[in-house]
């Protein structure tokens, strides 16, 4: 069985070169505009009018980046990382870096957008919030411990009054209140994972993923030590959780994160030991997920550790990241989401790619290699196809990116 590559489970990062890091504290954000006009008409004009002025250009946006990384490794990042990107060319130009935040190796916006949320992945594991204002400053409004080990993902409920956060190396998900300036209070749950007992080669549960369902209503739990994604309700007045119901996935089968199709009655779920692709049913009235067989990834006979699906907000595309072949594979979505189709795969054009990002319309799909330090840019074309644009934008062990809206 191969062993989890999770960086909290092993030493799974090697420490290239790394380039420099971006430079002074602040937080980059807003739009920005060009415009061209033609040049003025012949010299002569009495003789005849002047030729109309050609049209300004188009306006060109950009909208922020952060950047998800390690402080605590050599050739990490100092922080949560900044950049802007192109709207329509995805050329991402780097900013500064938000400081004071210990290894913020995943990020989550807050509802609102003025708070980002990042987790601490570390021993005694953290969730931290960070308050974005308009005018491109920052204030770190604190942590607050998890109540486990090696926190590696967390979610903002849509109310927005609740934190979510799995913690991988203690196996067990953790629930904080949201107060109105973004600010995390005291953690009101903790619940671990003490069964079913741990899937083969594991040594015990690793929470990996914890997501709100969009029905609202559920919030799932992946975990990849006990092959099971477990359903629970949330009371939004407590901020308690209850088990509701359970998905057993193949023994061995590595359960790492899922994504769901835009109308909540499937989602996507990879799983990183066994290498497939796994189609699950939903149900919103009891938040039941029932998995199907697992799919091919398109990455052949090689060694190759599935990370993150995400889906295109039409519901047409599924993508999913392979690390080891470092390959991005794209499925169509058919039967109303029930069924996927392998299209083809793609090289990322980095090394490791630990987590896959689309911008909010869907036109652009953001990688974050791991293992080489860089966020490569993908085109989405009218039919699903990834075409690469510019080069690979350099950043510390680049493990999270995040586009804002």
């Amino acid at each position: 069985m191969k062993p989890s590559p999770h960086p909290y489970s092993g030493p799974e990062r090697p420490a290239p070169g790394r380039p420099a890091r971006p430079g002074r504290r602040g937080f980059l954000g807003g739009l920005l505009a060009t415009a061209a006009v033609a040049a003025a008409g012949p010299a002569h004009a009495a003789a005849r009018p002047a030729p109309a002025p050609a049209p300004p250009t188009a306006p060109r946006a950009t909208r922020p980046l952060l950047l998800g990384t390690y402080t605590s490794e050599a050739g990490g990042g100092a922080g949560i990382g900044t950049a802007a990107y192109d709207t329509a060319t995805g050329a991402i130009t780097p900013g500064s870096v938000i400081t004071g935040v210990d290894n913020p190796s995943y990020l989550a916006l807050h509802p609102s957008g003025s708070t980002v949320y990042a987790v601490a992945e570390q021993d005694a594991g953290a969730v931290t919030a960070v308050a974005l204002a308009p005018d491109g400053t920052y204030e770190v409004l604190g942590s607050r411990p998890t109540g486990g080990s090696g926190t590696t993902h967390l979610s903002v409920h849509p109310s927005g009054r609740w934190l979510l956060s799995a913690n991988y190396g203690s196996g067990s998900v953790a629930v904080h209140p949201v107060a109105e300036d973004g600010a995390l209070g005291e953690r009101t749950d903790l619940v671990t994972h003490s069964s079913p007992p741990p899937g083969p080669g594991q040594g015990g549960p690793h929470a990996h993923q914890i997501v709100t369902a969009p029905d609202g209503d559920h919030v799932l739990a992946v975990d990849l030590g006990t092959d099971t994604v477990y359903t629970y309700a949330l009371d939004e007045s407590a901020g308690t959780l209850t088990e509701v119901s359970r998905a057993a996935l193949a023994p061995g089968a590595g359960p790492r994160h899922l994504a769901f199709h835009p109308d909540g009655r499937f989602a996507y779920l990879a799983c990183e030991l066994d290498n497939t692709l796994v189609v699950c049913a939903y149900d919103p009235a009891t938040g039941a997920l029932t998995p199907g067989p697992g799919q091919p990834t398109g990455t052949g006979s090689g060694t190759s550790y599935p990370s993150q699906p995400v889906v295109t907000g039409d519901g047409a595309y599924v993508y999913l990241a392979n690390r080891g072949p470092n390959s991005l594979t794209r499925y169509a979505v058919e039967d109303d989401g029930a069924t996927l189709r392998l299209l083809d795969t793609v090289p990322v054009g980095g090394d490791w790619p630990r987590q896959l990002a689309l911008s909010p319309d869907s036109s652009l799909l953001f990688a974050a290699n791991q293992r080489s330090s860089t966020v490569t840019v993908f085109g989405i074309g009218p039919d699903g196809s990834l075409t690469a644009v510019g080069d690979p934008f350099p950043a510390p062990v680049a493990v999270c990116v995040l586009p804002l809206p």
